[in-house]
């Protein structure tokens, strides 16, 4: 390779959920921005699983897109075909680096590794884990720190707990903020929120949005019981909008158990994609009061819709926050507090929605793109 040409890489897309979620908005968005990039010389070979196959054939239609086993669309599977098949893999498309971008990699890759951490969380906030989850990830995010030649990290939060806490090496970590679609969330037209009013049948009303996955560490449970809190007296209370995938907090359904029968709280799952502009925007506030995030992709999709965010100053939030979004705790009196004070001052919350608006532009795919490319350069060096 000549000095200062970035390598050919190998990313490995397998590991992207058909949902979409927090490591698929990751992927989609770098590889989407690697296809505009990539003048700047760097060569992809990507493998993934076969039902994204035309999306990244179509995204990059510069690079090699590999379809993989089918079995590895099962996860046991896909582990097992990453120690074995996915180094053969490696040599076969003359790989100079592969990218691992969900926290594990292949322990005997024959070439350079480089690995995305996404956050610490497992070390910070352990109880918000299941046992088999935690211990997995614990023991994944060791040995990637251990075994991989650069770990990549989407904020300096996550980084410095990396250090703290597993006495990582500073000088092989690198921080690629995660980006934005800016075409896919933006500021949303009327129409936009109508429909997506619409479709969730509330009419009229007024609503508080959530959007992720429902796990302890999003502490949906304590925004539930802030918000009824927040509203219960209040003449024309606005919903609580929930959305997303279900996860695993059994404390929701107490929680909802617990909400007045005069106020409405919907859990419609996963919305349309194409809804989610107008579902975020259209909100009165966008709340996401997480236990700690390693970067916080939702606050910032959020802030890219003009929605005023309301979230914890925990981990990496303010990193993306900055003094765009509005701060509470964790805890459901704390969030009723902070919520009722916004939701009563329209003003606050029309100046906030311009500050995340205007801070967001400042996250793009393409910067993150440029830091993993100078990665891969420095582990291929």
């Amino acid at each position: 390779m000549t000095a200062g040409r970035p390598p050919r890489v190998l990313i490995d897309a397998t590991s992207v959920p058909a949902d979409r979620g927090g490591v698929g908005r990751y992927v989609d968005g770098l590889l989407g921005a690697l296809g505009k990039v990539c003048g700047s010389g760097v060569e992809l070979a990507v493998v993934s699983l076969r039902t994204d196959l035309e999306r990244y054939t179509r995204m990059l239609p510069g690079a090699e897109i590999i379809p993989a086993p089918a079995a590895v669309a099962h996860r046991p599977a896909r582990l097992a075909w990453e120690q074995t098949g996915l180094p053969m893999l490696a040599q076969q498309v003359g790989a100079q680096v592969l990218h691992s971008p969900f926290y594990t990699c292949p322990l005997r890759a024959g070439c350079p590794v480089t690995v995305t951490v996404h956050d610490a969380t497992f070390f910070t906030e352990p109880e918000h884990y299941d046992k088999s989850r935690r211990t997995f990830f614990r023991s994944a995010i060791k040995t990637s720190l251990r075994r991989a030649d650069r770990v990549i990290v989407p904020s300096k939060a996550t980084r410095d707990e990396l250090i703290r806490l597993l006495d990582a090496d500073p000088t092989r970590i690198d921080v690629a903020y995660h980006g934005v679609d800016h075409a896919a969330f933006h500021a949303p037209t009327e129409e936009e929120k109508a429909r997506v009013r619409a479709r969730l049948g509330l009419g009229t009303s007024s609503y508080i949005a959530f959007l992720g996955a429902k796990e302890p560490r999003k502490n949906v449970p304590n925004l539930i019981r802030g918000w009824a809190r927040a509203v219960a007296d209040r003449p024309n209370p606005p919903a609580l909008v929930v959305a997303g995938g279900q996860g695993h907090d059994d404390d929701i359904d107490r929680a909802v158990a617990e909400v007045p029968s005069h106020l409405r709280l919907l859990r419609p799952g996963y919305l349309r994609y194409a809804d989610l502009p107008g579902f975020l925007g259209g909100a009165l506030v966008a709340a996401y009061p997480s236990y700690g995030e390693g970067f916080g992709l939702p606050i910032l999709e959020a802030m890219a819709c003009a929605a005023p965010v309301l979230t914890t100053p925990r981990l990496s939030l303010p990193e993306v926050g900055g003094d765009a979004v509005a701060y509470t705790s964790e805890s459901p009196d704390q969030i009723a507090t902070d919520l009722a004070a916004l939701l009563d001052d329209e003003p606050r919350r029309l100046a906030l929605a311009k500050a995340g608006f205007d801070r967001a532009k400042e996250f793009t795919w393409e910067s993150s793109a440029e830091v993993h490319i100078a990665a891969w350069s420095r582990a291929r060096s």
